[in-house]
C-alpha cells in the first residue's frame, strides 16, 4: 500500500536538505500514517483504513460516517 491518506489524500512531498555550507541534496517529507479500524453503525461493520494522524482528529470532529462521504466525493476513496 502506498503512503497516501484514504480520507485526505495527504502523499508524499519532495524538497531539499540544506547543510550548513547550503548544499542540497533531494530528501521526502513522509506523512504521518496510521492504520485503523473504524465501526460504521449504518452497515454494522469495521472497516481498516490508513489515514493520517489530522485525518484522525477531523474523524473525532465530525465522525466517521461524514469522513468517508467526503472522501468518496473528492476520489480519495471508493
Amino acid at each position: 500500500m502506498s503512503r497516501v491518506c484514504q480520507l485526505t489524500g495527504k502523499s508524499v512531498m519532495v524538497g531539499n536538505n540544506v547543510s550548513h555550507s547550503n548544499r542540497k541534496t533531494k530528501r521526502k517529507f513522509f506523512p504521518n500514517l496510521i492504520t485503523k479500524k473504524f465501526f460504521i453503525p449504518e452497515n454494522e461493520e469495521f472497516i481498516t483504513l490508513k489515514i493520517s494522524t489530522s485525518a484522525l482528529r477531523t474523524i473525532n470532529k465530525k465522525g466517521i460516517s461524514a469522513c468517508l462521504k467526503e472522501a468518496r466525493e473528492k476520489g480519495y476513496l471508493k
